[in-house]
């Protein structure tokens, strides 16, 4: 099994990408802002972390985290902003590599890993095998925006430019998918690149990797054993 990476900038059209992955070719796609909701539910360690560093304020009569009251207050403070991410990042990265292994023992081919911040965190980039951005033009993705969170130009210029560019991504990626057109366009893009990955054997390279390590670990414990009671 092989990982390929899904990114893009807010609005550039990611999510129907994904979509289309996962309905129309059956991928198995992880989402990290869906990891990132379930690490904070009531209860988790994520949850109680928040609690006790932000209080009782960025939360709903339900106990459930709101979201919104959170993103207000770290918005204009990066030293609140770095406490939430040393709290949530760890808790996203292991539930995400849970499900990579789950997957991996199902004998899945490759997985997506939808990740918005891909480029911007670095960490995950080095286990990537592939990695797919959705691109469209600035204008394009400022429209969208603002007709999809009702934002006003200034609001959505400031979440835009809160991210790298989709120029520079695009620089750093293996796919990209050209998302300015239709969805027809987009999904003939999604479909040739799904065919690709289909075809590939990297899965086979890293499944003989993982046997031979796996070999050499069972090979030194029986040497060790042979050792201890000869």
């Amino acid at each position: 099994m092989f990982l390929v990476g899904l990114t893009g900038g807010i609005a550039s059209g990611k999510s129907t990408v994904a979509k289309i992955l996962k309905d129309d070719f059956g991928c198995v796609v992880i989402d990290a802002d869906e990891v990132a909701r379930e690490v904070v539910l009531p209860g988790t360690l994520g949850w109680r972390k928040i609690r006790q560093h932000f209080g009782s304020d960025v939360f709903q009569g339900n106990g459930e985290l709101n979201r919104e009251k959170l993103g207000q207050v770290i918005f204009n403070d990066a030293n609140k902003r770095k406490i939430l991410n040393s709290i949530t990042h760890p808790e996203i990265y292991k539930a995400i590599a849970w499900k990579v292994i789950k997957n991996f023992f199902l004998g899945q081919h490759f997985i997506i890993l939808d990740l918005p911040l891909l480029f911007e965190s670095k960490k995950m980039v080095p286990f990537m095998s592939y990695t797919i951005v959705v691109n469209c033009s600035e204008e394009q993705q400022l429209q969208r925006l603002m007709a999809r969170n009702n934002y006003s130009k200034e609001a959505a210029e400031i979440r835009i430019q809160a991210q790298m560019p989709l120029s520079e991504k695009c620089n750093l990626c293996t796919h990209v998918i050209d998302n300015s057109r239709d969805i027809q366009n987009t999904y003939l893009q999604t479909s040739r690149i799904h065919g690709e990955l289909s075809r590939s054997w990297l899965h086979w390279k890293v499944r003989v990797l993982l046997a031979l390590c796996a070999g050499s670990v069972i090979g030194l414990t029986i040497y060790v054993v042979k050792l201890i009671f000869r």
